[in-house]
């Protein structure tokens, strides 16, 4: 299934970092029961228009891990599968 966002939107699959206790027990992210805050982008939109109506290109690239704002992205389904929606001001940073 191929995705393409529109405007400045960008889907993202979430990443989890599952931890690990000093016994070497591992914690998986859902025991936490928090969204994450760490994904990689799967497609990005062309960007937004400005007000003179030049398209404003995307700072971000498919491949890219980024970390977003907690609350930002709107979490969806999709074959039971979830993925997050954000709006490229929702991005704070990208990890290379």
């Amino acid at each position: 299934m191929n995705f393409k966002p529109l405007a400045h939107r960008v889907f993202l699959e979430p990443m989890t970092d599952d931890k690990t206790t000093k016994s070497g027990i591992v914690i998986p992210d859902t025991a936490e029961k928090e969204r994450p805050m760490k994904g990689k982008v799967l497609a990005t939109g062309p960007g937004k228009l400005s007000e003179r109506g030049e398209r404003i290109p995307m700072s971000v690239k498919v491949g890219d891990v980024v970390l977003f704002k907690k609350y930002g992205p709107d979490e969806i389904e999709i074959d039971r599968k979830k993925y997050l929606v954000c709006e490229e001001d929702d991005i704070l940073a990208v990890i290379e």
